[in-house]
């Protein structure tokens, strides 16, 4: 751009039917296209209100809020699912391990139920196939209960109630 360039306005040159030049608080603005904004260009204009930015930003923002909250609150409950289920497991091996520590004099068998049996007299825990209320004179004085299991496939020990169904 020369210097003559600055002094001298320039000509429309785009020479479309929408497209002029405009002086405004005299300076020239050249090639004005009012088709390219959507606001008012000339007194004669439509009557337009501003876009509310804030408010707009506001209701995003609560929206957003909205379904991160929604997000959140599903992730917590595959959270809880899965600490029920870490929960199951600890149990499941504390079971095993107690059962394995045990002493029995038979052979046990997979899916079948058994007693975890304290044995008083002698001080350590058994394995019984007999429960409290199966035996025909009583059961043993010496014999404190803890609870029924299950040998499962995968060679640990679920504790089950008298149905046979897991406590959870």
């Amino acid at each position: 751009m020369n210097q003559d360039d600055k002094s001298e306005p320039r000509s429309n040159l785009a020479k479309g039917r929408t497209s002029y030049d405009a002086e405004v608080g005299g300076s020239l603005i050249t090639f004005f296209n009012r088709n390219v904004t959507p606001y008012a260009t000339e007194a004669g204009g439509f009557k337009f209100d501003l876009v509310p930015v804030e408010k707009q930003k506001d209701i995003m923002v609560n929206v957003a809020r909205m379904h991160a909250q929604q997000e959140y609150d599903r992730i917590m409950e595959l959270v809880k699912v899965l600490e029920k289920q870490a929960q199951q497991i600890k149990r499941r091996l504390e079971i095993t391990d107690a059962v394995h520590a045990a002493k029995y004099d038979f052979q046990i068998y997979h899916g079948q139920i058994y007693w975890l049996v304290f044995d008083t007299q002698k001080n350590f825990t058994r394995l019984a196939h007999l429960g409290p209320t199966d035996w025909c004179t009583g059961a043993p004085i010496n014999y404190e209960y803890i609870c029924r299991v299950k040998w499962l496939g995968d060679h640990s020990w679920i504790e089950v109630d008298e149905k046979g169904n897991n406590v959870n």
